[in-house]
């Protein structure tokens, strides 16, 4: 049932979908940038802080630096540089405040669908609040609702699964006030989750086991940077964090290059990691030597040696074998063992969605997403005035999605000056070659790949996941390049409010 007129008509230069890391990110930005835009934020949630709201497992942290993580305008001033999900999150909180974005902010609204008219040049979005649609129109939209759904994660169909007598947990939805000292568990996967599960419930555990189908590429490194805490002693802490900042920038794209140029020697060199780190004759080659090469999944990261601790002291072990069925006491394994368990854990993905779930059409055609090219990673073909946040896979998420939002204003700012109302990439090469919009062979990549954007064979259509390319092209890059099309407002076009109103009555 359509919304009564005056739930309608309320209109904003600028719409912003997320209160996540993303979303408070771009906010700053287009405040900063475009001051005399209108503007407001819908979240699906009643909380801000997207991610760092929503996971609450045991010892939740980031895998990438904080350096990096962190906003370029807001220096992370905290002395560990791989932080834990609660401090990220008041840095996230504390930056809204600060800048008074948290005053923009509906919470509650999930946005289900954004239909574009080129009548009125603007985006009528709807929005789920309290179970009735609420519609808002916008000049410009910009999608920061992140890239995975976040009513549920990623669990396979377990055979026998209904028979355990235990809890079954996904850390997505973390049960408050679970009980698990002195009890069996047994983590389902190898990434960044169950990385970080493992040491950080095995001092309560009666013992942890990671149960895995293959192994994960890892590597260690300090939670607090040796470098950064030299450099404070003697320089301002915001020169620091710029310092700090483009030391991992080069680093995370060094090693990133180094393994795809050497993968075999890159392979080698953390397999021999592994080995010091462990016991000694512990059997690294089955559990921690993958079957691919290093950065065709994203490297999991172990602060301050945590996970090979906790091998080390015998409260955590590791298993590599397929699960044959659950058991009434555990999982019972291709190889003919049987994992007795109190708790099993499902850390088995997330499931990937292309802005969030929502449904997006242009003058009545539905857009799909998953046949679309994306233009420099945040646009799309055919769709004018809408830009979503992506970020890095082989670095930090914040270092793109900061540079999209100065690119976002920048394009937001040419508008206004050259009097244009749209801004549509288009691609007129019907040559032009598709591939997956990610160059990553994970599981909950290759699980998304039908409904996922696609990148094109060659600039500005294809996604280089290259701090120093982007940075060229989105901060410096011609904004009238060609491929992006420019239109004025039709001559002569009906009153937007006027349009909309006689639409919506319609359906």
């Amino acid at each position: 049932m359509a919304s009564p007129p005056d739930q309608i008509l309320e209109h904003f230069d600028v719409l912003i979908v997320g209160a996540g890391l993303s979303g408070i990110g771009a906010t700053y930005h287009l405040q900063k940038r475009c001051p005399e835009k209108s503007y407001a934020i819908l979240e699906g949630r009643g909380a801000s802080g997207g991610t760092w709201d929503l996971f609450r497992y045991p010892g939740v942290r980031s895998d990438s630096d904080m350096y990096t993580l962190g906003y370029g305008f807001r220096p992370w001033r905290q002395a560990k540089a791989i932080a834990d999900g609660p401090s990220i999150l008041g840095y996230v909180r504390d930056t809204a405040e600060e800048n008074k974005i948290d005053k923009n902010i509906r919470y509650n609204h999930w946005v289900t669908d954004a239909s574009w008219s080129s009548e009125t040049a603007r985006w009528t979005v709807t929005a789920m609040r309290d179970g009735a649609p609420v519609r808002i129109t916008c000049n410009f939209l910009w999608m920061c609702s992140g890239y995975y759904r976040y009513s549920e994660g990623y669990t396979p169909d377990f055979e026998g699964v209904e028979r355990f007598k235990g809890d079954i947990v996904h850390p997505q939805h973390w049960p408050e006030g679970l009980d698990y000292e002195g009890k069996r568990i047994v983590v389902i996967g190898s990434g960044a989750t169950a990385v970080t599960l493992i040491p950080s419930m095995a001092d309560k555990a009666k013992h942890i086991t990671m149960l895995q189908r293959s192994p994960t590429y890892m590597y260690a490194m300090p939670a607090e940077s040796p470098l950064a805490n030299f450099l404070g002693r003697f320089l301002p802490k915001s020169l620091t964090y710029r310092i700090m900042r483009w030391q991992r920038v080069i680093l995370q794209q060094y090693m990133f290059r180094l393994a795809r140029a050497r993968p075999q020697k890159v392979k080698e060199n953390l397999i021999e990691m592994m080995r010091e780190k462990l016991p000694p004759g512990y059997d690294v080659e089955k559990h921690f030597s993958p079957n691919y090469n290093p950065w065709d999944q994203r490297l999991c990261l172990v602060p301050d040696d945590d996970l090979f601790e906790a091998i080390s002291s015998g409260s955590a072990s590791v298993v590599t074998d397929k699960i044959e069925t659950f058991t009434e006491d555990g999982i019972k394994l291709k190889s003919g063992e049987e994992l007795k368990a109190d708790i099993i854990i499902t850390a088995t993905g997330l499931i990937l969605e292309a802005l969030g779930g929502a449904k997006m059409s242009v003058d009545g055609e539905e857009v799909n997403f998953g046949k679309t090219l994306s233009y420099k990673g945040m646009m799309y073909d055919g769709v004018p005035n809408m830009a979503s946040v992506f970020g890095y896979t082989n670095a930090s998420w914040t270092l793109r999605a900061d540079l999209i939002s100065e690119y976002i204003c920048r394009l937001i700012n040419h508008m206004d000056k050259r009097g244009f109302a749209l801004a549509t990439p288009r691609n007129d090469d019907p040559e032009m070659k598709t591939e997956p919009y990610l160059d990553f062979s994970s599981g909950y990549v290759k699980r998304a790949e039908d409904i996922l954007p696609k990148q094109g064979s060659r600039p500005p259509w294809r996604h280089p996941q290259n701090y120093a390319a982007d940075l060229f092209s989105l901060r410096y890059g011609k904004l009238e390049d060609g491929v992006m099309e420019f239109k004025e407002k039709p001559v002569g076009s009906a009153d937007a409010a006027d349009v909309d109103r006689a639409r919506i009555a319609a359906e």
